[in-house]
Order: structure tokens, then C-alpha cells, then sequence
């Protein structure tokens, strides 16, 4: 992770808009980007989702409905969303949301392609669905 710089796109806005579930985030050089919650978590910078080297990444399934449930700030640099699967590990830096931002369509088509040739699909598993909603019950 870059530290700030000079060159650093720092953004002037970020607004997090949960019923359309889409992050909206501006940058003075390239404007008004908004970014899906599913797009965001695909593609979250933690170690969880990339691994630790190349080759390591984990694609990211089922994660079509995922919501953001809180975004804190982390230093001058980042953010750090917890996402309603409970994921809450991946830092968001100016540069990786910038790159995000500006290369969003590109890697989306990416994500696609590399689901459909695995046989994996963006809806969650009905299965682990039910799980995961029985274990929150349990929880006091």
C-alpha cells in the first residue's frame, strides 16, 4: 500500500448509499465513480480475497446481495467497510479505490469470465444461506 504523496488521489466525496447499495465516491482528477457493494467486496484488497502472492487470489462467490453494513476511516488514507458476510479485514486505500474507480468495467468483465469458467455463480448458496441465518440466531 502506497503511502500519500503528490500524486495520491485523494478523494473529495464518499457517500455510502444503502438502498442501491453502491458506494459513490469523487475524485477531483476523474469525477463521480460509483461502485457496487458486490463489486467492492469481489475485489476487497484483504489477504482473505488475494492471498498472500500471485496465484494465491480466492475468487469471490455469491456475493450478489452483500450489503455494507459500516465504513470507518482508517488514518488519511483508506477506508475499511464491513460488509454484511461479515468480511471486514480489507483496507481500502486512496490509490486501490482510485484504481478500482477507473478500471472498474474491465475488471468486472474479468470477475465474470473467471466465474463462468470456474461453474460459480454471483447468487449466494441457498444452503449456506440457511446456515449462515441459523448461526446469527444463535448468537445472543
Amino acid at each position: 500500500m502506497a503511502g500519500l504523496d503528490s500524486n495520491t488521489p485523494i478523494p473529495t466525496r464518499i457517500v455510502v448509499h444503502q438502498k442501491s447499495r453502491f458506494l459513490e465516491i469523487e475524485f477531483e482528477a476523474s469525477g463521480v465513480h460509483r461502485l457496487s457493494f458486490e463489486f467492492l467486496r469481489v475485489f476487497s484488497p484483504s489477504a482473505e480475497v488475494r492471498g498472500h502472492g500471485p496465484g494465491q487470489e480466492t475468487l469471490q462467490t455469491g456475493k450478489r446481495d452483500v450489503a455494507i453494513e459500516a465504513v470507518e476511516p482508517v488514518g488519511n488514507y483508506a477506508i475499511q467497510p464491513r460488509f454484511s458476510d461479515g468480511h471486514n479485514t480489507g483496507i481500502y486505500s486512496w490509490d486501490y479505490l482510485h484504481e478500482l474507480a477507473t478500471r472498474q468495467d474491465a475488471m468486472w468483465q474479468d470477475y465474470l469470465q473467471r466465474l463462468e469458467a470456474a461453474g460459480q455463480s454471483r447468487d449466494p448458496d441457498p444452503g449456506l444461506q440457511s446456515v449462515a441465518l441459523t448461526r446469527r440466531r444463535q448468537v445472543p
